[in-house]
């Protein structure tokens, strides 16, 4: 039903629905912790195709193995499938009203608020996690190669799960030079 509803009521696209999933799989039934939501979210954007669908198999893999996989990923597609037969014909009977163009102008605000406030959410746990510093390095850096140089989204994504997978002893190794350097100092 989780995974119905987010295909039934999502909107605009994978990365509009991706705030629904989370809704469903972290905070309405607690199948999982934010934490591993962005995980899986990070791994699942480096792979091809649909985001929504893979988070819906992902999801129903988890809970109920293959069967539940193919059950979430029906249960995700088919009303949208559905929906889109019969929005296409409405929209195309009615092409030239005003009153649908405004309809649709008007979910375009909502959608950039829902990923605002999911962004915002994911940029609080990474500086929770990271530190302000490191936080605002990542995120120029990011913006730098994504919107300056245009490397592929997959890519940076693959950097950082690189890099995040080295953090803590990088951070660790660190943290045990400078208490190294600061008792060299003293003697």
């Amino acid at each position: 039903m989780a995974m119905f509803r987010t295909g039934i009521l999502g909107y605009g696209g994978g990365p509009s629905i991706v705030p629904l999933i989370r809704y469903e799989a972290v905070t309405r039934f607690q199948w999982m912790k934010d934490e591993e939501f962005m995980e899986v979210l990070a791994i699942a954007n480096t792979l091809p195709g649909p985001i929504a669908t893979k988070l819906a198999g992902y999801l129903g893999y988890r809970l109920k193995g293959g069967w539940g996989a193919a059950v979430g990923v029906l249960a995700h597609i088919v009303p949208t499938c559905v929906a889109m037969v019969g929005l296409y014909s409405f929209i195309n009977f009615f092409s030239t009203s005003q009153v649908i163009k405004g309809m649709i102008a008007a979910v375009v605000p909502i959608v950039a608020v829902m990923l605002g406030v999911m962004a915002y959410e994911f940029g609080e746990k990474a500086v929770k996690g990271l530190g302000w510093a490191a936080g605002l390095t990542f995120f120029v850096i990011s913006f730098l190669l994504l919107q300056t140089f245009s490397v592929h989204p997959a890519i940076v994504i693959f950097m950082f799960l690189l890099y995040g997978a080295f953090h803590h002893k990088l951070k660790d190794k660190w943290n045990k030079n400078k208490k190294q350097l600061g008792k060299g100092e003293g003697v």
